[in-house]
């Protein structure tokens, strides 16, 4: 198997905001001959924190990838009481798809992914119904149909993190499930769960959305998408955008500017999850540019 060297490394830190932090942070890479090609710094005022994402070549870096983090640690991390995720341009991520019945969400991500506009992999599609599995078949994906009631949803959400599990997942992506992940799911893939949703939270909830904000005679929809906690759809927002509608709109064409709405907004907050450009602090998401 060839040893691929990646090309770069990314870092995502936050931290109690003090003096000195980007200079510590980028002395260390210019010390061992690094060179950086991103860096995007915030800081809370309010909250006094501190967030960084940084991104080098590793090219002429004399530490070799393996050593890196343990170096970082030892020498910044500490000092600084960091908390950070390390990263490298090599590490292909690992997606589980979870649909329910409407396709468009995920004729969207497959798309991108076989097409390579996306550098992750999909080893696997979980849904609670059968409607879908054609399209799983037609890109060569494996399709799991684990059906959901009150009575099995512990029995069925444990083979499903069993699935997960042996399929190396990295993340997850909810493209139109229509079922409620339970605390005890949600634990095992925290700040890992993206979630598509059809308004601005949380306006219009429940089976028809589009419907309700037809007899509202509404101006814009939207969607928003957001990291998944025990909180349903309270989770630290990623992504959100509007389309303007007006009195001349069927439900129909709600629906359909609707859910081409849903499939950008979703894109895009995978899009920035794979890359690297998260970071959840409390109930926030900071999303680097």
């Amino acid at each position: 198997m060839e040893n691929r060297q990646p090309q770069s490394a990314t870092l995502l830190i936050y931290c109690e905001d003090r003096s000195g932090i980007i200079a510590a942070v980028t002395d260390f890479i210019h010390a061992h001959e690094g060179n950086i090609i991103y860096l995007d710094q915030y800081v809370d005022a309010e909250e006094k924190i501190f967030f960084m994402r940084i991104e080098w070549d590793l090219q002429t870096f004399v530490i070799s990838p393996d050593k890196i983090e343990t170096l970082f640690k030892e020498g910044l991390a500490k000092k600084y009481k960091m908390n950070y995720r390390l990263s490298f341009s090599d590490e292909k991520l690992r997606m589980a798809v979870f649909v329910s019945k409407l396709p468009h969400c995920l004729y969207d991500i497959v798309s991108r992914c076989q097409s390579g506009e996306w550098t992750i992999d999909i080893p696997l599609i979980i849904s609670n119904h059968k409607e879908l599995e054609p399209v799983a078949k037609s890109f060569g994906i494996d399709y799991h149909y684990i059906p959901i009631t009150p009575e099995n949803k512990s029995e069925q959400e444990a083979k499903q993190v069993e699935l997960l599990k042996r399929n190396n997942t990295d993340f997850i992506v909810l493209a139109r499930y229509m079922q409620i992940l339970s605390g005890d799911f949600i634990k095992n893939y925290p700040s890992q769960i993206i979630n598509i949703h059809h308004s601005f939270l949380p306006a219009f909830p429940g089976a028809k959305p589009y419907h309700s904000a037809h007899k509202r005679g509404v101006k814009i929809i939207g969607a928003t998408s957001h990291y998944v906690t025990a909180d349903l759809d309270e989770g630290p927002i990623i992504e959100q955008d509007v389309v303007r509608v007006t009195h001349v709109d069927s439900i129909k064409d709600l629906i359909r500017k609707g859910r081409d709405l849903e499939k950008i907004v979703l894109s895009r907050a995978i899009y920035a999850h794979f890359q690297r450009k998260t970071l959840v602090y409390k109930n926030r998401t900071i999303v680097f540019n």
